[in-house]
């Protein structure tokens, strides 16, 4: 299992304890959990500060694929516990890659290509580290809140390897190639503050208001017109990935099939008549 240094360092391995063990089988390394039109889902593996292993990978892009599945989910939260949002890759599986060909599938492609892939909103609450994959999962989502107790950070290098689940290309997107490159070759973590001014997190808040605020960011998106947040949010997404032009004519399209919903149109007629819409996602 992981365990972090006191500073915030990378998480050092040491044998788990045959009880450790035991729960992974018995109980789910993620719990879900519903707060109105959002799902709470909770990487809940604290002997080992929910660091990424095989099985709880598996288990986050199955409770992602039946949140995405399930019409009456408008957007969801990710979350870990007080101490770590996630220590990042489980070490004690990491030298199962080695030899691995560049076309193999490695444990963690699919719970990153579930979110990459992911249609509704996707927002992490963060409190203690969210260090490797643990950053690399914050990446991955949408937007994200984050406790004053967070620490970020992508400290690959230090063990003699690099970010592998999107780490370098999302971060120098996230956040502009000069931090990013001090993040990632140095190796040091950062807190809270300097990750919500360098833009990697939307906002800063006390630590006993993280989930809270993150829920309540994920109602007010569920209070708007489910197809039209779908598509801003496919638009946005495609920023990353197109060059300006194509962007925007994503965005047109975009534009142009959500002015065609009911959605819209009840919109449009309830700031006319100065009422509150009812949208119903058609």
């Amino acid at each position: 299992m992981t365990q972090p240094g006191d500073d915030g360092s990378p998480p050092r391995t040491r044998q788990a304890p045959d009880a450790g063990a035991a729960r992974a089988v018995t109980e789910p390394l993620v719990t879900v959990a519903r707060h109105g039109a959002a799902a709470l889902l909770t990487l809940s593996r604290p002997e080992a500060f929910n660091a990424l292993s095989r099985e709880l990978c598996a288990q986050l892009a199955d409770r992602l694929d039946e949140a995405a599945a399930d019409a009456s989910v408008r957007a969801v939260v990710i979350t870990g516990s007080a101490r770590a949002f996630c220590a990042g890759a489980d070490l004690t599986e990491v030298p199962a890659m080695i030899g691995a060909a560049v076309t193999d599938a490695l444990p963690f492609d699919r719970v990153f290509q579930t979110l990459a892939d992911f249609p509704k909103p996707t927002i992490a609450a963060v409190r203690g580290i969210a260090l490797g994959g643990g950053c690399e999962l914050v990446l991955a989502c949408d937007t994200a809140v984050a406790g004053r107790s967070a620490r970020f950070g992508l400290p690959e290098v230090t063990l003699g390897v690099i970010p592998g689940a999107g780490g370098t290309q999302r971060l120098v997107r996230a956040i502009g190639k000069a931090k990013a490159m001090r993040l990632m070759l140095t190796g040091d973590p950062v807190d809270a503050a300097w990750a919500c001014a360098a833009g990697l997190v939307a906002e800063v808040v006390d630590d006993e208001l993280v989930i809270e605020r993150a829920l309540a960011l994920a109602e007010r998106i569920a209070g708007n017109a489910p197809r039209a947040v779908l598509a801003a949010a496919d638009a946005a997404r495609r920023a990353h990935e197109l060059p300006l032009a194509q962007g925007l004519a994503v965005e047109r399209r975009n534009f142009l099939l959500a002015l065609s919903t009911a959605d819209a149109r009840e919109g449009l007629s309830a700031f006319a008549a100065r009422r509150k819409p009812e949208f119903t996602g058609n």
